[in-house]
């Protein structure tokens, strides 16, 4: 027994493992058996239902069905009604439904924080929307044109536009990597999507006037007017946007730390969670949209006053933009702010959104530094600018 223990000590691993089975040490036949019995008592803790024996001598218990109905089953033995239970719970767990492999792949992203839960929240609402039936196929039963050919229908169906056809295929294809990951289909996800018979006229397209993307520069005259007009709180916010071009996420979320002379750094954004319940919750996410969107903002000088108002807003709080009782406004304040300031001029009703587009036009038309353009706006590339933010305000 010595020689044993000197040669434990000084393998590892495999070689341990390789070792007591050569010597006898441990019957492997009875180490297999211990293993199938531990995973058949894991699978019968997954049976919702009493096991009986009635008093015929038979067996009884209950199986769920796939419409929410049990059917009940007897067999002349325990372990008869036992391997019954367990090959039905295999059968699950080897060819889950379409719906088990999607929650599976959303909630696992959202556990590693490769995702945000407004994302996982989203992911849920596309899932659902799109395969409140389809979902409930097995996995391993659908085919890869079966799927394309419900892709396709998809977009007549709820006629989808180029994005939102983009957004149904993000979750296809996460999903269906998930399945494939796990060995539960075999099929080229890639091919699949590359094979649709697809172009741009499939889609619904959406066409908006510029002047209800910006503010033309008679509204923009007017706004400005309004809002020092009427300069408290949320209009100050208001002007904030239309001087700098930050997101209306990124304004709410303000600290007073942050601001520096004429700048202001954006580190920070606001982000929406669905509640158990119904609703949502508004939340401060300590990292803006994008990595780009970390970035210090430069306020003209002729706005400086705008500023030295800014200091006097909730100067003893933590973040800038308050209600009365101290409560952080939400994005929710300022676009209602925003739609009543359209409505009262006799204007194109306007997002704060159209704020930043104006903003990044504003830059453009005046021939700006395309990198200062990029740096000012938080994009990667002065492209996304030109071809989202570049709108005729004439």
């Amino acid at each position: 027994m010595n020689l044993q223990t000197d040669y434990l000590q000084d393998t590892q691993g495999n070689d341990i493992l390789r070792f007591i089975i050569n010597n006898g040490i441990v019957n492997i036949s009875d180490v297999q058996n211990s293993i199938e019995a531990m995973k058949k008592k894991e699978l019968l803790e997954k049976h919702p239902y009493k096991i009986w024996e009635g008093k015929d001598g038979k067996w009884r218990t209950y199986l769920q069905e796939k419409n929410g109905e049990r059917r009940m089953i007897k067999r002349n033995s325990l372990e008869a009604i036992e391997n019954t239970i367990i090959d039905y719970i295999k059968k699950d767990i080897e060819n889950p439904t379409v719906e088990e492999v999607f929650h599976e792949w959303n909630d696992r992203r959202a556990e590693l924080n490769k995702i945000s839960k407004p994302t996982q929240e989203r992911n849920r609402q596309i899932f659902k929307r799109h395969y409140s039936e389809f979902g409930k196929k097995r996995i391993k039963l659908i085919s890869g044109s079966e799927i394309s050919d419900f892709l396709e229908e998809q977009i007549s169906y709820h006629n989808l536009s180029a994005k939102a056809f983009s957004n149904l295929k993000g979750v296809t294809k996460g999903f269906l990597k998930r399945a494939k990951k796990r060995g539960l289909i075999t099929l080229s996800i890639d091919e699949l999507f590359v094979d649709m018979d697809l172009t741009d006229t499939s889609f619904k397209k959406s066409i908006k006037e510029d002047n209800q993307e910006v503010f033309s520069d008679e509204e923009f005259g007017l706004a400005f007017d309004y809002l020092i007009g009427n300069l408290d709180m949320k209009n100050i916010g208001i002007l904030l946007m239309f001087v700098s071009g930050i997101r209306v996420g990124e304004l709410v979320t303000l600290k007073h730390s942050d601001f520096e002379d004429n700048s202001f750094k954006v580190r920070r954004t606001e982000t929406r969670v669905a509640r158990e319940t119904s609703g949502y919750d508004y939340q401060v996410k300590e990292f803006p949209k994008s990595a780009a969107g970390v970035r210090t903002v430069v306020v003209p000088e002729s706005y400086s006053w705008l500023m030295s108002k800014l200091k006097l807003c909730n100067p003893f709080g933590e973040f800038i933009f308050c209600d009365a009782k101290g409560n952080r406004m939400t994005t929710n304040c300022i676009r209602r702010r925003v739609e009543r300031m359209c409505k009262e001029l006799n204007i194109v009703r306007k997002s704060p959104h159209k704020i930043r587009k104006t903003y990044g036009s504003i830059l453009l038309d005046n021939n700006i530094d395309k990198r200062f353009i990029t740096s000012q706006m938080g994009h990667t590339d002065i492209a996304t600018t030109e071809n989202y933010y570049h709108l005729n305000r004439r």
